[in-house]
């Protein structure tokens, strides 16, 4: 899989129709055929490289061409393997209350991997399929896999859940660092602006480092929004530093790390996360923990 999303970023940026080839499908098809074999073996086996990992892999990151690459084919499995993605999240249903053995973990693992796959299609029967999970799930991992799902996908249904999964859980801090954390993490373009403005929500404080990690961590870790070609993605991460420096120095300096691997960028990306990490070196009483990291990325 990562010798095809290499060879397909190389083509987008060649401005080549990217393809995949039918073997591709047949080795999904394959592993999904003898899935119930061992579902938990299945859906690593199934799960396509993270879009970091793959950038890992260039000599200069294009954020851009890995991210619609990889989304090319999650779409390319979801729409030759549709059936049996269906057939899998079926059959994979637990059956009975919650128990957390290895048994069970596996198959809710390949059926929300196969959830992930089947709302690439954007149709409106797999997107009530995923709110139905999300509301009768008895657990937090199918929850999960769903609001991610959901979160992911421009639909109706998209911000209602995200409410509605708030609204149920917002005395549950642990919990409401896990949404915290899928709105930042989301692929779509208005990302950035909503995690702005989460900074305000009540559910968010600079000075909890958990939803510092939940909020602008996630976002950080975001490969396609925070790597965004204007670069406000990383002007609002040097305006986070500059808040969270003063209250937290331990916190902030891990927020630098996100700009850790600016050297491996195409220049302009470069310049606007240089000129960003050193505004931040300039602030006055800056702390020692954050100077130190600043001093090694900037070196």
């Amino acid at each position: 899989m990562l010798k095809m999303l290499l060879q397909g970023v190389a083509d987008h940026q060649a401005a080549r129709e990217v393809r995949f080839p039918d073997s591709l499908a047949d080795a999904f098809g394959s592993v999904l055929r003898d899935g119930l074999k061992d579902p938990a073996f299945a859906a690593e086996a199934l799960a396509l490289p993270l879009e970091a990992d793959i950038a890992e892999r260039l000599a200069v990151i294009d954020p851009d061409a890995v991210h619609q690459v990889r989304v090319a084919m999650r779409r390319f499995v979801a729409h030759r393997l549709e059936m049996a993605l269906r057939e899998t999240y079926e059959t994979c249903t637990v059956v009975g209350s919650y128990h957390p053995d290895a048994a069970s973990a596996g198959r809710r693992a390949l059926r929300n991997l196969c959830l992930a796959y089947l709302m690439e299609l954007d149709d409106a029967e797999y997107r009530r399929l995923c709110v139905m999970q999300l509301q009768r799930a008895d657990n937090m991992t199918d929850a999960l896999a769903a609001l991610t799902a959901l979160a992911n996908c421009d639909c109706p249904e998209r911000e209602p859940a995200l409410e509605q999964f708030y609204a149920k859980w917002r005395n549950e801090p642990l919990v409401v660092d896990k949404w915290l954390g899928v709105e930042a993490a989301s692929r779509l373009p208005g990302t950035l602006a909503r995690v702005k403005e989460l900074t305000s929500h009540p559910a968010f404080t600079l000075r909890n480092p958990n939803k510092v990690y939940a909020l602008i961590g996630s976002f950080g870790g975001n490969q396609v929004n925070f790597h965004r070609e204007d670069g406000s993605g990383y002007s609002f991460m040097g305006e986070q530093i500059r808040a969270l420096d003063p209250i937290n120095p331990q916190v902030a300096a891990r927020m630098v790390r996100y700009f850790e691997r600016w050297k491996r960028f195409e220049p302009r990306r470069q310049n606007l996360m240089e000129s960003v990490l050193k505004q931040a070196m300039a602030i006055r009483g800056l702390s020692k923990e954050s100077a130190e990291v600043l001093g090694r990325i900037l070196a």
